[in-house]
C-alpha cells in the first residue's frame, strides 16, 4: 500500500505544480486548435453584437381625408432587440392629433424574443468559453497535454456547441424573416385604424436590417469553425490515440504533446 499512496501522493504533487505554474506559451495559437479557437473567439463577438445591438423604427404615412385635412402625417413605432415586437406601440408626431386615433394604443405583431435571446445569450457563452479554453492552451498548455480528461471535455464541448449553433441560428434566421415581414408593407392591412375609410395609410420606411442579416451570416460561419475544429480537438483526446496517452500515464511520466 504504501509505494502506491507514493505514486497517488506524487501525481497530487505534479498536478499541483502544473496548476500553480501559469507560464505564457503562444504556440498553441499558431497550430490550428489555438488559431481556430481565435477565430471562433471574433466571430462570437461579431454574432452577439450585430444582434443585441440592434434598434429601428418603422414608418406610416397616415392622412385624414376629406379636404382641407389632408397633409400626411408620420406615425412610428421603435423596435429593438430583444423584438418583442407587441411591446412597440405606434408614436404619433408629438402635440399632433392624427385622424383623432389613440395611436399609443396600437402596436405591431409577434414577440420574437425567445429565438433573439436564445441566440445571443449562447453567443456569450460561447465568447466566455473561448477565454476560457484559450487560457488554458496558453497559460497551462502542459496541464491540457498531460490530463485525459480536459481534451475530452473540450471535445464534448466543440461538438456540443457546433449542434447549437446551427439551432440557434437556424432558430433566428426565421424569426428574422418573421420580423421583416412584421415591420413591412403587411402593417398597413394589420392596423386597426386604417382600415377606416375615414383613415388614409401608407407604409413609409423601415430602418435597414443589414446587422441583422450579417449575425445570421455569422452564427452559420460559427456552426462551420466549430465543426471544422472538432477534427483538431478530437486529436488531443485519447480516442484518436489511446496507446500513446494511456502508457506514460500508467507509469507515472508525462505523455509527449499531441498536436499543440
Amino acid at each position: 500500500m504504501a509505494p502506491n499512496v507514493y505514486l497517488v501522493r506524487q501525481r497530487i504533487s505534479r498536478l499541483g505544480q502544473r496548476m500553480s505554474g501559469f507560464q505564457i506559451n503562444l504556440n498553441p495559437l499558431k497550430e490550428p486548435l489555438g488559431f481556430i479557437k481565435v477565430l471562433e473567439w471574433l466571430a462570437s463577438i461579431f454574432a452577439f453584437a450585430t444582434c443585441g445591438g440592434f434598434k429601428g423604427q418603422t414608418e406610416i404615412q397616415v392622412s385624414c381625408p376629406p379636404p382641407p385635412v389632408t397633409e400626411n402625417k408620420t406615425v412610428t413605432a421603435v423596435f429593438g432587440y430583444p423584438f418583442r415586437l407587441n411591446e412597440a406601440s405606434f408614436q404619433p408626431p408629438p402635440g399632433v392629433n392624427v385622424c383623432d386615433v389613440n395611436w399609443k394604443s396600437f402596436v405591431l405583431i409577434g414577440d420574437y424574443s425567445s429565438s433573439a435571446q436564445f441566440y445571443v445569450t449562447f453567443a456569450v457563452f460561447v465568447f466566455l468559453y473561448c477565454i476560457a479554453a484559450l487560457l488554458l492552451y496558453v497559460g497551462y498548455t502542459s496541464l491540457y497535454l498531460d490530463s485525459r480528461k480536459l481534451p475530452m471535455i473540450d471535445f464534448v464541448v466543440t461538438l456540443v456547441a457546433t449542434f447549437l449553433w446551427l439551432v440557434s441560428t437556424s432558430a433566428w434566421a426565421k424569426a428574422l424573416t418573421d420580423i421583416k415581414i412584421a415591420t413591412g408593407h403587411s402593417i398597413v392591412q394589420e392596423l386597426l385604424p386604417c382600415k377606416k375609410k375615414e383613415v388614409l395609410c401608407y407604409f413609409g420606411s423601415v430602418t435597414s436590417m443589414g446587422s441583422l442579416n450579417v449575425s445570421v451570416i455569422f452564427g452559420f460561419l460559427n456552426m462551420i469553425l466549430w465543426g471544422g475544429n472538432a477534427w483538431f480537438v478530437y486529436k488531443e483526446t485519447s480516442l484518436h490515440s489511446p496507446s500513446n496517452t494511456s502508457a506514460p500515464h500508467s507509469q507515472g511520466g508525462i505523455p509527449p504533446p499531441a498536436g499543440i
